[in-house]
């Protein structure tokens, strides 16, 4: 998956670091048509490995909000499936078809489609800012939040609402992808990472690994799956029980949020996010509730009322939620104009180049000449399938006319012609935010997400700004989230000697999945867990945000609590001057300055996940001096076996939390009391 998506923030890196160093492809390999590349074994594996990662996009998505890249457990697991599958089938004496790299490649591209839209589709986001939870939780007499403003989930609206937006990205830059991949020559890190991972699948040495890597993790799969079994019998009934509430570092730290919670997940996190990410977490939770927040509560009766509830805006939640939006705009709007002018420099550097080519004779070795041979059949395969781009804007604008038409009936205050507006708007977006991913393997797709939200509340006004704002912010992180996908995919499939007519086709066909899938798993969380509760597990920290964040669209700020504003500016300040310094600063220093968008995530959550990722980030450290081939070779196989393992759990929590079978013990920790 490309990198941040991420309304939430999602993490992710390049697999491997030297994204040059792709596998070599034998030029004499037969490679399959574009139809034969896409199967039914492959797209049945698809679906079932996209609604398991679609669980675990929800659980991060609804609890702390960062989302790391789970292209390593889609690409084993997708190789480890079919391979399974087909050796079963041989040793009972039937025929089966090899199992190439494209058929490898089209399950990866279907798989990501399909847990994408359980991040774009703003289910932990923008969608659950709209429900009553959220209304009540800012509170029905707070300035500009209405109870007309108010829109539950459903299934079948969900689904509608995204079978209408997810699929514009996939037909707005696919007449580009000639320019993209092959003119301008883009890296898309994560995409050749990936390829890179499915072709060593297909050599013997790269084959002996994954089947290393795949036992691997299944063994901290089982372990992570045991583990949450065995918490769940001591959970208890309400919040307050079992391994989750563990005051690791002693009760007033633990009333500060500050203790490990045992949680595989966010240890895998913690594994598979780059230490600085990990580091960046843990600094902004112990500015935020190791410093900020106490000093701040010491003025309770003075800036704030001091009887307020734990979760009124007017009081001290009122800082941690808005801090939280100043550190995240400014990272925001920092790296937005960053990859503008980065993509427009290279634009303006392309057409330089172009315009004079000095003609160049040499001799190439035999070594050249190989590579040579082999970039020029990928070029042929990759130009071989075209998809017409009268074919891609027919169904751009019929899409647009469909959706034109249907979003207004799902969102009545996002009128027609604003609709409209966005869509005219919006391939000029997914280019901006394609290209800059292709450059530098950031998505910015949440951040473009978040400035259509504030032009389209402040534009409806009061009378329905809320909803409006928020719908088009699905509207926009859609469609430039979709794009930028594609092109890594189209990335992907040129290294793979994949069609680029069967990644298109997988595209949609795993979009199709998770218009499906992605609600579908949401409603498991939605009927099962108390979702949006500040004090419970599944807090879905954004949804506040979102909400927030359309208010002030059409509010402004003037119900902030005392300071609050003067705090929000130096923190926005701030995150602009610490991007700066990173970019100025030489890499040896820049490594070690915090990234502003990871510090915000504890400021409204909490310190607990900070520990969780902390101790995964000391284990890879600690692993990497110890052995830095195994770390490199077998992390992300542990991280992915740790979160899957915890996310496959959930499954059953969820269905026995709907039968109402609680758990029998509750393990309650408090102060002894003197007798």
């Amino acid at each position: 998956m490309g990198t941040e998506r991420k309304s939430s923030v999602e993490i992710s890196e390049p697999l491997l670091d030297d994204s040059e160093k792709i596998t070599a492809v034998e030029t004499e390999e037969a490679v399959p048509e574009w139809q034969d590349q896409i199967t039914i074994r492959g797209l049945v594996v698809s679906a079932l490995l996209g609604a398991l990662f679609c669980i675990i996009t929800h659980k991060l998505n609804l609890t702390v909000g960062i989302i790391p890249s789970l292209n390593v457990a889609a690409g084993l697991l997708g190789f480890f499936s079919v391979k399974s599958w087909t050796g079963f089938l041989s040793r009972l004496g039937f025929h089966v078809r090899p199992f190439t790299r494209q058929e490898n490649t089209v399950i990866q591209t279907c798989v990501v489609a399909c847990y994408g839209l359980a991040f774009s589709g703003g289910f932990g986001s923008y969608l659950i800012a709209m429900d009553e939870r959220t209304y009540q939780l800012i509170g029905a007499d707070y300035p500009g939040n209405r109870a007309e403003d108010v829109k539950n989930p459903g299934f079948g609206w969900m689904m509608g609402f995204l079978f209408v937006v997810s699929f514009l990205g996939l037909f707005s830059l696919v007449p580009l992808r000639k320019v993209m991949v092959l003119d301008y020559k883009l890296t898309y890190p994560s995409g050749t990472a990936t390829a890179m991972l499915i072709n060593s699948f297909h050599t013997k040495s790269g084959a002996e690994l994954a089947g290393k890597q795949v036992r691997c993790l299944g063994k901290y799969l089982s372990i992570s799956l045991v583990w949450s079994c065995f918490k769940w019998f001591f959970s208890g009934i309400g919040d307050a029980c079992g391994f989750d509430n563990f005051p690791s570092f002693g009760l007033t730290l633990f009333k500060n949020t500050f203790y490990f919670d045992f949680s595989p997940t966010y240890v895998g996190c913690g594994l598979i996010c780059p230490h600085i990410v990990n580091c960046s977490v843990l600094f902004g939770a112990i500015i935020s509730w190791g410093v900020l927040w106490p000093i701040i509560s010491t003025h309770a009766g003075d800036w704030y009322p001091a009887d307020l509830g734990s979760n009124d805006f007017k009081g001290l939640y009122g800082y941690k939620v808005f801090i939280s939006i100043a550190l995240i705009l400014g990272d925001g709007l920092y790296n937005l104009i960053k990859i503008i002018a980065i993509t427009a420099k290279e634009l303006c550097n392309k057409r330089s180049k172009q315009a004079d080519l000095p003609v160049i004779r040499e001799i190439l070795d035999a070594e050249s000449s190989k590579l040579a041979m082999e970039q020029k059949k990928r070029d042929e395969i990759f130009l071989k399938d075209k998809i017409p781009s009268w074919f891609a804007a027919s169904g751009y604008i019929g899409l647009v006319a469909i959706s034109t038409v249907t979003m207004p009936l799902i969102f009545p205050p996002l009128k027609w012609y604003l609709v409209l507006g966005s869509y005219i708007i919006a391939p000029a977006l997914a280019f901006c935010n394609s290209y800059g991913c292709g450059l530098t393997d950031w998505s910015l797709a949440s951040t473009y997400g978040k400035i259509g939200l504030f032009i389209i509340a402040s534009l409806v006004g009061s009378n329905g700004g809320v909803i409006a704002g928020l719908a088009a912010c699905g509207v926009m992180m859609s469609i430039v989230s979709t794009a930028a996908d594609l092109m890594q995919d189209f990335k992907t499939g040129y290294l793979t000697l994949s069609s680029a007519k069967s990644m298109f086709v997988s595209q949609l066909l795993g979009t199709a999945m998770g218009c499906v899938v992605a609600p579908l798993t949401f409603w498991l969380f939605w009927t099962a867990f108390d979702i949006g509760s500040p004090d419970g597990p599944y807090k879905a920290p954004y949804a506040v945000i979102f909400r927030e964040m359309a208010i002030l669209g059409i509010e402004g700020f003037s119900e902030l609590p005392k300071h609050c504003l003067a705090m929000c500016c130096g923190f926005f300040v701030a995150a602009l001057l610490i991007n700066v310094l990173r970019d100025v600063t030489p890499k040896k220093v820049s490594q070690f300055i915090p990234i502003p968008m990871a510090m915000a995530v504890p400021f409204y959550i909490g310190a607990y996940f900070a520990i969780d990722m902390f101790i995964g980030t000391v284990i890879l450290f600690v692993w990497e001096r110890m052995n830095r081939k195994d770390a490199e070779d077998y992390a992300g196989a542990v991280a992915s076996g740790l979160i899957c393992g915890d996310g496959i759990w959930t499954v059953p929590s969820a269905i026995l939390s709907i039968f109402r079978i609680n758990p029998p013990i509750c393990m309650y920790f408090g102060p002894s009391s003197s007798s």
